[in-house]
């Protein structure tokens, strides 16, 4: 019985959610917004102007196959940038600077698991919930995994601070520049408003995540057998025997790696880099680890290219869930979904109605992963309904951040999440089972968020 409820591989997961979005734009009402460039340029949908299409657009079933190359080619910029970064941790690896820098780690923290668990999830939780980092956190997933297992701990301990911590951070987002400043600006509200209500909102959360990973992590260590990884016998999810002491080598190495870190962080936050200018650094940080190792021009060359190579089933990945979105889009059913979702919320009363909108954005998330994305459609529609309902605007605005990041942990749209999950050798049936409870927890504790913030800002 346990085999038939089995997920199958995530290509397959994805290729039936394909096919499932392609039925949809079959059955489904086809019809768009008006759309307008608001004070900042940005195409936004006009309220109210939701109309269903006379002439019906049918798709042939071999858009399933077509949408697969043109949606590798829509998501070029992070698959070449998983490629470098792939490269470039194969070329660290190689020096040895990885393995140093775990065990000097492990000699702080390795008799403290549960410091771990806090402090990593919190630091993800802060990154993505100021910066707006998750595809940046891709390359680390393998070292967490490593020193997780060095410390008794399992694979999925190391995905549930990584992946965790990204969509608690944006789910909370302070000042993410992909998110919440975004939808703020769309709703007319004063960028970064609210603040205080969202800082708040940290160590409530960051709480819930840790204790979910830590009573899994004490499971697992009391009965290994437990592990929900137990069974794969995945050289990558194997602590390391021996750790090499930190030399002069390694240290000028990791002053390389932490000015580069330091100077994607100024970057993204002031000069609005992203993946061109993140895969630069980190081509840079692969040169110069290897010529401070000594290792020459050609076996610098080699080491990069086996790395990116290992990224060639994280690339598919990426392009099969974006070749969902593609499908409704041509389809022209994705604003029919996002008119359709909204209807219910006039219904209910003020509380209610924010619990509501809440559902209806972590509904839209899974056909409109890109945060950004999904606020430039949503936003326009959720603002003036919210001066409908009686709810404030900036509720509606929590709303969205909290359908739009907390549904992260779970949704195979998602390309971060299924990227890193792709890196770490995790299936996504694993994944699904540890991660539904947390984002149950996740959606009760913000929906109590919600109706306390409609209470307060009423």
């Amino acid at each position: 019985m346990t085999r038939r409820l089995r997920i199958p591989n995530t290509l397959v997961l994805l290729f039936c959610i394909m096919v499932a979005a392609l039925v949809s734009t079959w059955l489904l009402p086809q019809g768009s917004f008006q759309t307008t460039p608001n004070d900042m340029g940005r195409m936004v949908v006009v309220p109210g102007s939701y109309q269903v299409h006379e002439e019906r657009v049918w798709l042939s079933p071999l858009v399933l196959f077509t949408a697969v190359p043109r949606a590798l080619a829509d998501a070029q910029a992070i698959i070449f940038f998983l490629l470098i970064v792939g490269g470039a941790i194969a070329v660290l690896r190689v020096t040895g600077v990885i393995d140093a820098t775990l065990g000097w780690l492990l000699r702080r923290v390795g008799r403290n698991p549960a410091l771990l668990i806090v402090f990593g999830t919190a630091a993800f939780t802060a990154g993505s919930a100021t910066l707006g980092l998750s595809p940046e956190y891709i390359p680390f997933a393998l070292v967490l995994i490593t020193l997780c297992a060095s410390m008794r701990l399992d694979a999925m301990v190391a995905m549930g601070m990584m992946v965790g911590g990204f969509a608690v951070g944006y789910g909370i987002a302070w000042t993410n520049p992909y998110t919440v400043l975004v939808a703020q600006d769309i709703a007319g509200i004063e960028p970064a408003s609210g603040l205080g209500f969202r800082l708040a909102l940290f160590l409530p959360f960051v709480a819930i995540t840790a204790h979910h990973v830590w009573r899994y992590a004490r499971k697992v260590a009391a009965d290994p057998s437990a592990s929900l990884v137990a069974d794969l016998d995945d050289p990558r999810h194997r602590a390391l025997v021996e750790y090499p002491a930190v030399d002069g080598r390694h240290a000028a190495i990791g002053v390389v790696v932490l000015v580069a870190l330091a100077a994607m962080v100024y970057g993204i936050s002031s000069r609005g880099w992203y993946l061109t200018e993140l895969g630069a650094i980190w081509l840079i940080i692969a040169l110069a680890a290897g010529l401070i190792a000594r290792l020459g021009l050609d076996d610098i060359a080699k080491t990069f290219a086996a790395g990116a190579s290992e990224m060639a089933a994280v690339a598919l990945l990426v392009g099969f869930a974006r070749a969902i979105a593609l499908i409704l889009e041509d389809g022209q059913v994705l604003y029919s979904l996002v008119h359709l979702a909204a209807i219910p919320l006039t219904w209910m009363g003020t509380e209610l109605a924010a619990v509501g909108m809440l559902g209806m954005q972590a509904f839209v998330n899974f056909f409109i992963p890109s945060g950004s994305g999904q606020a430039f459609v949503t936003m326009p529609i959720m603002a003036p309904l919210a001066d409908v309902v009686g709810v404030e605007r900036q509720v509606a605005v929590l709303a969205f951040q909290f359908g739009d990041g907390f549904t992260s942990l779970l949704f195979p749209t998602n390309f971060v999440l299924m990227a890193i999950l792709g890196v770490a050798g995790i299936p996504y049936e694993r994944w699904f089972r540890f991660a539904w409870p947390l984002l149950l927890k996740l959606i009760a504790a913000s929906s109590l968020a919600l109706m306390i913030a409609a209470w307060l800002w009423s």
